[in-house]
């Protein structure tokens, strides 16, 4: 009898996840396991949490669905609120564990916690996939990752030509056998992890639930019952609300839904109700995700570094003074304010107000990128650490962008927010 044990890390679902699939197809009995790692919710220098509360209940919800979706298939969901290199050996072990499947990751605290599973875990079956991408990393036409091209539109045209998006693989079949557990099945609330409970805003733009059966709720919202799909490109700009975009962003971060399953979800939207350059932006917008994935395969931990991929030695400041004033939405533009009131109160923003409140204080105040970018990785509901460091760089002129724009803030306000409403919304409240 061969026992697999799968290891969720960002792919909680149980549908086109390759790792899962494989396992169920080459093992008799499955056992799934997810670590709370406490490294992720430790204070960083600045203070915060690694990890905010917002993204800790969202995922919480989603490993709750993730628990019952797998039970459902004969596969018992165990969780630890322990580093994943220390537990699973002893897993591996007490469960006469012959192979290990995960998704591969590859960033530095990642790889550290991957490379100690093997080393302690000795001679087991390693299988490891590429499972987050829009485009596989086998089919894109590039020699290899130091071949990416340095600008998105390059990559974006080089991939539509040559490259096609694989399709969607099944969800397993309920096991025939399984694992009879009946201890590590209780999954950690806010308290456990030393965060506060709380209410959701009543003007949060991304007021969701965590899981897989949510995602899918959400595209039947956006794209088949109202539609919104079709005017999304004239509304993605926008700041209020619920319906200026699609909101797929945190799940597709945690891995509760693919990246190829909304790129089909958008297929067949095109077949049958309308395609349009909106429906294109959609995609468009998930080429981007991928393209900062393969930045960071490309660059490797250059992305972390404050000279960024592009090694500009620029002069940064690191005023706490001012990160405390940007943070509490407290700076000379109520543009910028708004946008910080809102991921405080929220733990999202939209994009157009992620590109000011980065450019504000990476290029205006010519402050230290990384302490924006690990306080969006504190707060940010749809934290994915490809985007958001990439973003951070890009916006901050040590990135992927060939004109290193700045952002006129006031401008910026008055296209995007031209009657105030925005900024009423959170300064006036």
């Amino acid at each position: 009898m061969k026992n697999g044990l799968v290891w969720f890390r960002n792919d909680l679902r149980i549908s086109d996840h390759e790792a899962l699939l494989n396992a169920c197809k080459e093992n008799d009995r499955i056992l799934g396991v997810y670590c709370f790692d406490p490294r992720h919710f430790e204070k960083t220098n600045y203070g915060f949490p690694k990890t905010g509360k917002f993204r800790a209940k969202f995922l919480i919800e989603t490993l709750e669905e993730l628990q019952k979706n797998l039970r459902d298939i004969n596969i018992p969901l165990l969780i630890f609120q322990k580093k994943p290199e220390e537990i699973i050996p002893k897993l591996a072990s007490e469960y006469d564990i012959d192979g290990i499947y995960f998704q591969k990751e590859w960033t530095a605290e990642e790889q550290k916690v991957e490379n100690g599973i093997r080393k302690n875990c000795g001679k087991l079956n390693y299988n490891s996939y590429y499972q987050q991408f829009l485009y596989h990393p086998e089919d894109i036409p590039f020699e290899s990752f130091q071949d990416i091209p340095k600008v998105f539109t390059d990559f974006r045209k080089a991939c539509e030509k040559n490259a096609e998006v694989r399709k969607c693989l099944e969800t397993p079949s309920v096991l025939s056998d399984n694992f009879q557990i009946d201890k590590n099945l209780e999954i950690p609330n806010l308290e456990d992890l030393g965060l506060k409970d709380f209410e959701i805003d009543q003007r949060s733009a991304f007021p969701f639930k965590g899981g897989e059966s949510e995602a899918k709720e959400r595209i039947q919202q956006y794209f088949w019952n109202s539609k919104n799909l079709s005017e999304y490109k004239e509304t993605r700009n926008g700041l209020i609300g619920t319906e200026y975009s699609s909101k797929l962003s945190a799940w597709l971060a945690n891995g509760s839904i693919s990246p190829r399953q909304v790129y089909e979800q958008v297929k067949k939207y095109e077949k049958e109700v309308t395609s349009n350059q909106s429906t294109y932006w959609l995609i468009f917008e998930l080429i981007w995700r991928d393209f900062f994935k393969y930045v960071s395969l490309k660059h490797g931990n250059k992305i972390f570094k404050i000279d960024g991929i592009l090694e500009k030695e620029l002069s940064w400041g690191q005023d706490t003074d001012r990160f405390e004033k940007w943070i509490s939405g407290r700076t000379s533009e109520p543009f910028v304010n708004a946008n910080m009131k809102e991921i405080a109160a929220t733990g999202f923003m939209s994009n157009r107000g992620r590109q000011n409140v980065n450019s504000f204080w990476a290029k205006e105040l010519q402050q230290d990128w990384r302490m924006g970018a690990a306080y969006f990785e504190s707060l940010l509901i749809d934290y994915d650490v490809h985007s958001n460091w990439g973003n951070w760089m890009y916006n901050s002129g040590v990135g992927n962008d060939p004109r290193d724009r700045k952002f006129n803030i006031k401008s910026q306000a008055d296209r995007y927010d031209p009657n105030n409403e925005y900024q009423d919304l959170w300064l006036k409240n």
